[in-house]
């Protein structure tokens, strides 16, 4: 289990070569309701935008799943890319991919039984995840740490900034003028894209453990921190980000998506767990969900 994303009352998560949807309508009582047929690959990343899901699935590229029906989801689409797809976003009719060692790539879903590639950019970076917000994309770039592209025009990319981070940046989160980056060893790092041409480094936690996946809600940042859990960052001050809360189970976190008072955790080994942060200073699971099968 190493992606996960909450639209509504229901869950989608990547479970091996599947996307499993859950009913989490009760936290407290997760329920499974449907899964697709296997992928050729395995699930990396999972985004959704209305009635469909957005699969980044490894070495089998894009596929894109209708999920009208949560008991059926079908698969549609499918676009097999040339490189190791990780990390998936979608704003409107617009994919933006992070293929591995072939970077971003960019695509027209707006017939989602024939995604159409219309762009690319730092194609010669291995990229993990991607963040969009506005007219930007911002890359978690392994040993290359954040990237970020103007994709106000997909058809035609714009590589405009990046930093160098002092970790291997797995995971990336945005909101405004602030991103935050998941950089394994390197923890989590606050970095400042008022201009986005010279992102600025404004702060940094480091983790008691690897740093996988980032998620922000308000003054907050959620991470996703290997065999440390969950841990829970307050960047209201960006200077000095400073650990609120963490919940420390037996697994492997990787994935992580609030969800109003619930953040759901994806562990690569025990499934999916759901975390009350009402409290941020006091996490505490409310119910977990292992896949079986």
């Amino acid at each position: 289990t190493q992606a996960v994303a909450v639209e509504g009352k229901y869950a989608y998560v990547g479970v091996g070569l599947r996307l499993v949807v859950l009913d989490v309508s009760n936290p407290a009582a997760m329920r499974e309701v449907g899964a697709t047929v296997p992928f050729p690959h395995f699930v990396e990343g999972v985004a959704i935008s209305g009635k469909l899901a957005y699969v980044a699935a490894g070495g089998a590229g894009l596929r894109v799943v209708d999920v009208s029906d949560p008991t059926r989801p079908t698969e549609l689409g499918a676009f097999d890319t040339r490189g190791y797809s990780e990390g998936i976003a979608v704003a409107g009719t617009t994919v933006y991919l992070a293929d591995g060692p072939y970077g971003l790539r960019i695509f027209d879903v707006s017939t989602p039984a024939r995604p159409r590639e219309m762009g690319s950019a730092y194609v010669m970076n291995y990229a993990f995840e991607v963040a969009v917000a506005g007219r930007y994309a911002y890359l978690a770039a392994a040993g290359a740490g954040l990237l970020i592209a103007d994709v106000s025009d997909p058809e035609r990319p714009v590589e405009v900034g990046s930093l160098s981070t002092p970790g291997y940046a797995f995971g990336v989160a945005a909101a405004g003028d602030v991103v935050c980056v998941a950089d394994g060893w390197g923890g989590l790092r606050v970095v400042s894209v008022a201009d986005p041409s010279r992102p600025v480094e404004t702060g940094a936690y480091q983790t008691p453990g690897w740093a996988f996946g980032v998620a922000m809600s308000g003054n907050l940042a959620y991470v996703a921190n290997a065999l440390s859990g969950l841990r829970i960052v307050d960047i209201s001050d960006r200077a000095r980000p400073t650990e609120i809360g963490a919940y420390e189970p037996r697994g492997d976190a990787r994935d992580v998506v609030p969800a109003g008072s619930v953040v759901y955790l994806a562990d690569r080994r025990w499934g999916l767990r759901a975390v009350q942060v009402a409290e941020p200073t006091r996490p505490r699971e409310v119910a977990s969900h292992s896949f079986m099968g």
